[in-house]
């Protein structure tokens, strides 16, 4: 699942622009950031843009816990293969 502080708005441009994605975005926006602020990727006097969040993936494991994440910067795209790695790591 994709999260994002955008609007869904803007997930439906997102998806259109790269011609879909196979799994579900969910907009972070109410209460503003929340789930960004839980996971410590909402830093927002960090960025050019102000208010928002860092690019990254994290692995959530059976038990809840998280298994593997990277932060990235904002205009790198996740490495497919290292994702995929990573979750076949995961026991």
């Amino acid at each position: 699942m994709g999260v994002c502080t955008d609007t869904v708005f803007s997930h439906i441009a997102f998806q259109e622009s790269i011609g879909g994605v196979k799994f579900p975005l969910a907009a972070d926006r109410w209460p503003y950031a929340a789930t960004a602020q839980a996971y410590g990727i909402f830093p927002p006097t960090r960025h050019e843009v102000p208010f928002v969040n860092d690019r990254a993936i994290f692995i959530v494991d059976k038990s809840g816990k998280i298994a593997w994440s990277k932060i990235y910067a904002l205009r790198d795209l996740p490495d497919v293969d290292e994702v995929l790695t990573a979750l076949a790591d995961i026991k």
